[in-house]
């Protein structure tokens, strides 16, 4: 018999700090109507000193756990851009806070494809025997590496994790994940980036300037792009599965921007009501923003048993992939 990777749980975890559109606008050139206009972003939440990435990779992968009704993990994938140290990775920590004990653990970087990266990979470790039961993560603080003085980032980012509990089981039962599409292209790796690496220095007149520390996007061109290779991998998929666009009964994509979702699915030929999307509430959290976005979706019951779900998403590198799967009865936590 096949084995393959079934969701088997799922949960989320926000910071408590709430950001409006209003305390951006009280000390950056902008306002609310001119965030929303752009990307249908109303709020983020965002960390506070002594919060980290691992702390809220915890907080999602318990509750993803717990949804799953078995505590127990011998596979631990964190998808995230910043970690708590370059070095080590994040997940070995997040897998001793969760009692795991000896669980294999590592990160993903694959920047806002993390997760869909981090699906696969866990994915293929279930389907090879490798590991029976895997907890799939993306976590995500991005404002600490975010210029608070640059309007065209700081207000389309936020923090946040998602988790989901992945088992063995069969291809044919609901929450069976597959197929998967994922693909790169490092020419483009300029479009998304931190130029020099790693946190601003404490003297900035050493090394790079403090401003090659901080993130940078290319919005227009990455917008262009975002839309094509999503909507590529998304179509790469469907075909694979045997499905046609009216088959989906919900699209959750990177929550990049409102407007991306909305053209990406016109450009996959799906209705735009049968699109999820909580980009509004949370900003873009990066590798959390699809499990996010599918926990939110779960517990609002946006996301129902036997619906069709395709999932897609771009982020640096360049990178970009997409998956399907039969969502499954899950209980929320």
């Amino acid at each position: 018999m096949t084995r393959v990777a079934v969701l088997d749980g799922i949960g989320s975890c926000l910071p408590p700090r709430l950001v409006t559109n209003d305390e951006l606008a009280a000390r950056l050139d902008t306002s609310d109507a001119w965030i929303r206009s752009r990307t249908g972003i109303r709020q983020r939440y965002v960390v506070t000193d002594g919060t980290g990435t691992s702390d809220l990779a915890v907080g999602a992968g318990s509750r993803a756990l717990k949804s799953s009704g078995d505590p127990h993990a011998d596979t631990v994938v964190v998808a995230t851009t910043t970690p708590d140290r370059p070095c080590p990775a994040t997940a070995p920590a997040v897998a001793a806070r969760l009692g795991l004990g000896h669980a294999a653990a590592y990160d993903v970087a694959a920047v806002c494809t993390g997760f869909l990266y981090a699906l696969a990979t866990a994915s293929g470790l279930i389907a090879l025997g490798v590991s029976a039961r895997a907890l799939v993560i993306g976590a995500e603080t991005f404002s600490r590496i975010l210029n608070p003085d640059d309007r065209s980032t700081s207000v389309i980012f936020g923090d946040g994790a998602g988790a989901v509990v992945l088992r063995a089981g069969s291809p044919d039962e609901p929450g069976a994940l597959g197929p998967f599409e994922l693909r790169s292209d490092g020419e483009g790796r300029d479009l998304i980036t931190v130029p020099a690496g790693g946190p601003p220095p404490a003297d900035p007149a050493a090394g790079p300037g403090a401003a090659d520390y901080y993130f940078t996007m290319q919005g227009k061109k990455v917008f262009r792009l975002a839309v094509q290779r999503m909507g590529e991998c998304a179509r790469a998929v469907l075909d694979r599965a045997g499905r046609r666009p009216g088959d989906v009964d919900r699209l959750v994509s990177h929550q990049a921007n409102q407007r991306i979702i909305e053209r990406l699915a016109d450009e996959i030929g799906i209705p735009y009501e049968r699109t999820v999307s909580n980009i509004a509430r949370v900003g873009n959290t990066a590798a959390a923003s699809i499990p996010l976005a599918l926990d939110h979706a779960h517990t609002e019951r946006v996301l129902r048993p036997g619906d069709r779900v395709l999932l897609t998403a771009f982020g640096g590198g360049l990178t970009w992939g997409a998956s399907m799967l039969t969502w499954p009865a899950i209980d929320p936590v």
